[in-house]
């Protein structure tokens, strides 16, 4: 999409008028591993601080690592880099939704998968009308 389609997309990351007036005054507090970046600043009506994150590429909830999530939610006061131990090896990284791409799930039967289904074991009669 590039700088030109920049000053009139939202959907693309932050416009130029959020970086030029909603982010003056305001301090990024950090990154995530997908580029986004969390910021803090001003009061809302409780007279807690501020939390947003700038997203890096599509605007996308899903987008948002549940370490960052909580921090934006105030389930954790510091930045989770500092107040949440390590992943663990174990650990999977986080998936954004893949609803309406090619990687999104479909179960067997599905239209897309070439709508071919099991056979019904015997459990199943259709309802007539007539018995």
């Amino acid at each position: 999409m590039g700088i030109n389609l920049n000053p009139f997309t939202w959907w693309n990351g932050a416009s130029w008028g959020t970086v030029l007036y909603g982010l003056r005054g305001k301090r990024q507090v950090g990154e995530d591993s997908l580029g986004n970046t969390y910021w803090e600043g001003g009061r809302d009506t409780a007279g807690n601080p501020r939390r947003w994150v700038i997203y890096d590429g599509s605007n996308d909830v899903s987008r948002v690592p549940p370490e960052w999530f909580s921090w934006l939610h105030r389930q954790v006061d510091g930045v989770p880099t500092e107040v949440l131990p390590p992943p663990r090896r174990w650990e999977k990284p986080a998936v954004p939704n893949m609803t309406g791409t090619a990687f999104a799930y479909r179960p067997q039967g599905a239209l897309e998968k070439g709508g071919q289904r099991a056979a019904a074991t015997g459990d199943y009669e259709a309802w007539s009308p007539d018995a």
